[in-house]
């Protein structure tokens, strides 16, 4: 599902860190070595059909790297 943030991401909590996240190599093998984290936060997001909802979305983040792959887990 494609999808578009629109405005700040609120109520950001780490999920996992290095180890924990189980997609560890791709990650490094795809964007680089990096200091992983997988976050979740809440945020208003435009669907592909343009629709306008809160959703909870999670993604991985790296300093140095940015945030990488979000996607929707609940609509709020």
């Amino acid at each position: 599902m494609q999808l578009q943030i629109i405005g700040p991401i609120t109520e950001i909590e780490t999920i996992a860190t290095s180890a924990g996240i189980r997609e560890l190599p791709r990650l490094r093998k795809r964007y680089g070595r990096g200091r992983w984290r997988k976050r979740k936060g809440v945020a208003e997001v435009r669907l592909g059909n343009r629709e306008i909802v809160r959703a909870e979305i999670h993604w991985y983040e790296a300093t140095g790297i940015g945030r990488k792959e979000f996607k929707i887990k609940h609509i709020l």
